[in-house]
């Protein structure tokens, strides 16, 4: 007679890996967003870049005076002291007939002159830093007018729907029909010949207020759709229909259950405005609609150079590729801000 078998254990199951597109337990979306952009490790080089790019834009007024060198300011008739000896920052030319000055080349001296000087003999990575400050201030600001423009109105032609929803979709197919930079080109034409007042405020020819306002406006119809579509959706969702059957304002309703769901969306659109911002800031400067002298943008810089580009192409390089690499940032980081707030996006 043969003995019972005693039991076998059977092994203990493995905990499920957790799923990152998923929100854990006890954890905001908010969140949980976050906590998928820290872990893209392209996302956290390109914000990185970026905060190095602010921080040394910022600095510039510090930089320029440890130089002792006025950047705004022409500097023909000025010398330099390289190696213990003093040279013309104009330096005659030596080429040709040896008719006209040539700036001085990059020292590569974080003490002066490190990219060279430019036509007026002023310091480029001294201009380069000032006219980041002003690109990235534009871009900022500009950004945030479009933004608040296109919530605005999104959000009125969706929730109010009828006759404003017709009127508020024709304009913004008015401004959606003109291609961009022919609309910024038109706008800063008509609107650099003249000062005019707003409230308290005047704008004159040479404020940074024009190029804001023009970007701003300019790019609203590519944002403003979008959110109009989505306000359309959430109108018809339960919680909003649940809200207008209790009989609740409308500014309540739009502020509290409407707007929250479109931060998402206007997160998102963050760095893509930048982006373009900076692009078409650049663009108008450099066709001197944008900003004016004595101040400066790496789109002017760009100006200044065109002319040295085969005696001293940096120049023109330097300014260009802080824009290449700026946009280049932004949109990677824009792209991981959008996976990082789409779950479903993410976990595929």
């Amino acid at each position: 007679m043969s003995l019972p078998s005693e039991p076998v254990l059977a092994p203990a199951a493995e905990p499920a890996a957790a799923d990152p597109a998923r929100p854990a337990e006890g954890r905001g979306p908010w969140r949980t967003a976050w906590r998928r952009l820290r872990r893209n490790r392209s996302a956290m080089i390109s914000l990185a870049v970026l905060l190095a790019v602010v921080a040394l834009t910022l600095l510039a007024p510090a930089y320029a005076g440890w130089l002792g060198i006025d950047p705004f300011r022409s500097n023909l008739a000025g010398t330099w002291m390289i190696d213990g000896q003093s040279v013309p920052v104009m330096e005659p030319s030596t080429t040709g007939l040896g008719l006209g000055v040539t700036p001085i080349g990059p020292t590569w001296d974080l003490g002066g002159y490190f990219l060279g000087a430019d036509n007026q003999g002023r310091d480029v990575a001294a201009r380069l830093l000032y006219g980041g400050r002003n690109s990235l201030v534009i871009a900022g600001a500009a950004t945030v007018l479009c933004l608040m423009l296109a919530t605005l109105l999104g959000l009125v032609a969706g929730y109010m729907g009828g006759v404003v929803d017709m009127i508020l979709s024709r304009i913004l197919d008015v401004l959606w029909a003109f291609p961009v930079y022919l609309l910024a080109i038109s706008l800063s034409i008509v609107l650099l010949t003249s000062a005019f007042t707003i409230g308290p405020v005047t704008i004159t020819a040479g404020s940074l207020l024009l190029p804001i306002g023009i970007i701003g406006v300019i790019y609203v119809p590519y944002v403003a759709r979008p959110i109009r579509a989505q306000v359309l959706t959430l109108r018809q969702s339960e919680f909003v229909l649940a809200a207008i059957g209790l009989g609740l304002p409308t500014g309540r309703i739009l502020r509290k259950d409407v707007l929250p769901n479109l931060l998402p969306t206007l997160i998102v659109f963050v760095p893509i405005l930048l982006a373009l911002a900076i692009t078409t800031e650049s663009a108008l400067s450099y066709l001197s609609i944008g900003v004016q002298p004595p101040d400066a943008s790496w789109g002017t810089i760009i100006q200044d150079g065109q002319t040295l580009l085969y005696s001293r192409p940096w120049v023109a390089l330097a300014p260009g590729l802080a824009i290449v690499v700026t946009v280049l940032a932004l949109n990677v980081l824009g792209d991981a801000v959008r996976d990082a707030l789409d779950a479903r996006g993410h976990g595929r």
